[in-house]
């Protein structure tokens, strides 16, 4: 802190001590909620949706990503960062139950980025847009320090299609698409082959092909528009819907506070690839942490009625657990039978 700091700010409160949606809920305080009568949903979920004049709703979301925050240029190439950066705004909409249309990207360049990694850049986001159906409009560059990006996705639907946070009752089942913890795990890789590079230097050889699967779970994210396009066709419509970007145990724990619930999770029955444990085990760490902690899987959680679970596809979904009267708490059952209090941890900005 600096002198004008404590100048200016007599109470110099460290934004980590709130953390994010603790920082989002003060922000909130002082803007207030939106008084226009076309705002449907604001800060609370996954994306704002506000209505048109023809009875559908646009849904509109941003996502900043920082260089040494959310990504390393040392071993993420521009081209598959370029479709994340679409990929994880895109996973916003479809937890809405919605279809992406359009995209708007601004960018802080730094001196060490040069023309042919912008392009490559691009690149990757027209790969992105060209397989969610969406439109690049414009967006702005300046200097920067390092590279920065925000992406906004403008999405639509009929306004009855919108799922919120807020749809979960006592008895729905907790449902995941994939599997998870995937995205953690290729994290762990990378982070580890690339300290060994740096420690041994052109005597060290990545080993890519062995961890494939879940090095492009990281790299290359794929948003669950697909599953959005499937229950439109099934004519499904879970009652809550949240993406899986911070980790399941957060991702319950906004969906149980927003719905007013509890739940119950099945530790034994987390969708977890054999490429994610085969990771765990060459580090020596707990695979169900991954799995409930990891985040940026960009899968969808989802609450359905029981008697909708014979409409859905078989294969691409799991139940992992069910919502509850709250006074029941948000716990995980081990595979022995006890029962552990779930906490919200997971992907935490500010620390």
């Amino acid at each position: 802190m600096t002198d004008n700091d404590q100048q200016n700010y007599p109470k110099f409160t460290p934004i980590s001590e709130l953390g994010e949606f603790g920082l989002i809920d003060r922000m909130r305080s002082i803007v207030g909620d939106p008084e226009d009568e076309d705002v449907i949903a604001g800060i609370n979920d996954d994306a704002a949706v506000y209505r048109l004049p023809d009875g559908r709703v646009h849904i509109i979301t941003t996502d900043a990503l920082f260089e040494k925050v959310h990504f390393d240029l040392a071993f993420t190439p521009m081209e598959y960062l370029g479709f994340k950066s679409i990929s994880v705004n895109v996973s916003d909409i479809a937890a809405m139950n919605g279809r992406p249309r359009y995209a708007t990207v601004s960018l802080g360049i730094p001196n060490n980025v040069s023309v042919e990694m912008i392009e490559a850049f691009y690149t990757g986001m027209r790969k992105a847009m060209d397989l969610y159906g969406m439109t690049l409009l414009g967006g702005d560059t300046c200097g920067a320090h390092r590279l920065s990006i925000s992406v906004t996705v403008v999405g639509e639907a009929a306004e009855e299609d919108v799922i919120y946070r807020s749809g979960a009752r006592p008895g729905d089942l907790i449902c995941v698409t994939g599997n998870l913890g995937a995205a953690y795990a290729g994290l762990k890789i990378l982070l580890e082959q690339h300290k060994a590079l740096q420690e041994q230097g052109e005597d060290y050889k990545p080993d890519v092909e062995s961890f494939s699967y879940v090095i492009h779970r990281q790299l290359i994210p794929t948003a669950r528009t697909n599953v959005v396009e499937d229950w439109a066709k099934r004519k499904i419509r879970p009652n809550a819907l949240i993406d899986i970007s911070d980790g399941l145990a957060s991702e319950v724990h906004h969906i149980c506070r927003m719905s007013g619930v509890g739940a119950h999770l099945y530790g034994a029955t987390l969708p977890i690839d054999l490429q994610t444990r085969e990771v765990a085990d060459y580090l020596q760490e707990d695979v169900d942490t991954y799995a409930l902690f990891g985040g940026e899987d960009y899968e969808l959680l989802f609450a359905l009625p029981e008697e909708n679970l014979d409409k859905l596809e078989a294969g691409t979904f799991t139940v992992v657990g069910e919502f509850t009267e709250p006074e029941e708490g948000i716990v995980i059952k081990t595979p022995e039978g006890g029962t552990v209090s779930l906490q919200a941890k997971g992907y935490q900005h500010f620390n």
